[in-house]
């Protein structure tokens, strides 16, 4: 008797699923992993009270997180609904918008920041291109017009002064500013808007980056003095206006820039968690991550941001699940602030798990 033809030689299921796990590459994450990280960022740091909500600076006070760190963490909500469409986000995001109104106002000319006014813009134009309410739009619209006319002028070439002492132009306002304007193009169909991108974008473009490595540097001064400092969130917002604006070969050269020459290891620079720099990596994650998609270079890209959703969950805290902006090093106990732990849970609601 053939001894090969015995249906007891043959692989039993459990055994062929062991050995296909073995060959086969299992994902850096899933999206339960992404699921998980928002939920505990949500339970140290998310609050309510009616129709309105907040998230607050640390897990140990009741201070409210300030109004850009704010206006980003309402752009993390919109990543886990684009990422889910789940209801619960979109409801999450209404009464954080509710709450941000309560504290603001409904038009934000008080705050002297323009870059801040314009991530909130995002936030809203985003928010609307999303769900299709009209009262997001509304604000959008109201605070992008009146930051634009307060912001603008012709000194150094044009762009967007930083803040309302004109003492500077920065990466910060006008990579924001354009992307804010061509989302504000795509959701009223205004070609006014899409000027204005263009033209923003000409001046960041001409201005603030070494157009041969896709740098970003961080500002002129008025007196025409460029700060070469380079900071992943301005690498992120020039890629997300490039890419906005069908630029595609600049987009891609700073998104090199930004794997080849700020990271280390491919991983992305740490930052102090309580100050600006605690979120920057979330912005440039996001920004990157639209293109990688949208442009179909997740064979190029993909692996690299998966690296770094790697290294965040290495670094996630035991105690409850929060990860904070050096990864791989574990999260350490203590105090920890929403801020600096949003660019992990940005992270993982928009790298494809692979």
């Amino acid at each position: 008797m053939n001894r090969f033809s015995k249906p007891s030689a043959l692989l039993s299921p459990t055994l062929l699923l062991a050995m296909l796990a073995f060959i086969l590459p299992l994902p850096a994450f899933t999206t339960r992993d992404a699921d998980e990280v928002f939920a505990a960022h949500e339970k140290a740091f998310y609050r309510e009270r009616g129709d309105r909500a907040w998230f607050r600076e640390h897990n140990e006070g009741r201070q409210k997180v300030s109004f850009w760190m704010r206006a980003e963490q309402l752009e993390m909500v919109l990543d886990a609904y684009e990422r889910t469409e789940d209801p619960r986000y979109r409801e999450m995001f209404a009464k954080l918008f509710h709450g941000f109104q309560h504290d603001h106002g409904e038009t934000w000319e008080r705050n002297e920041f323009n870059d801040d006014i314009l991530w909130m813009v995002i936030a809203c134009t985003r928010a609307y291109l999303l769900t299709g309410e009209q009262g997001y739009l509304t604000a959008a619209r109201a605070n992008f017009d009146l930051c634009y006319a307060r912001a603008h002028s012709p000194d150094l070439g044009g762009g967007l002064w930083w803040k309302t002492d004109k003492q500077c132009k920065n990466a910060c306002v006008n990579g924001p500013g354009s992307i804010a304007a061509s989302l504000l193009a795509q959701a009223t169909g205004e070609d006014s808007y899409r000027k204005k991108a263009r033209n923003l974008f000409t001046w960041l473009h001409h201005q603030l980056v070494s157009a041969d490595s896709g740098r970003v540097h961080d500002h002129l001064n008025r007196q025409g003095r460029l700060d070469p400092r380079c900071f992943t969130y301005n690498q992120g917002t020039y890629v997300g206006a490039a890419h906005l604006l069908d630029e595609p070969d600049l987009a891609e050269r700073a998104i090199r820039y930004t794997r080849d020459e700020l990271c280390k290891d491919g991983l992305f620079p740490p930052a102090g968690e309580r100050g600006d720099g605690g979120g920057f990596n979330g912005i440039a994650a996001r920004w990157i991550a639209r293109f990688v998609k949208d442009r179909s270079r997740e064979d190029e890209y993909g692996p690299w941001l998966r690296k770094n959703v790697e290294a965040a969950l290495a670094s996630r805290r035991d105690s409850d699940g929060l990860i904070w902006c050096r990864w791989p090093d574990k999260t350490p106990p203590g105090r920890r602030y929403s801020w600096g732990c949003s660019s992990a849970v940005v992270l993982l609601q928009v790298v494809n798990p692979g």
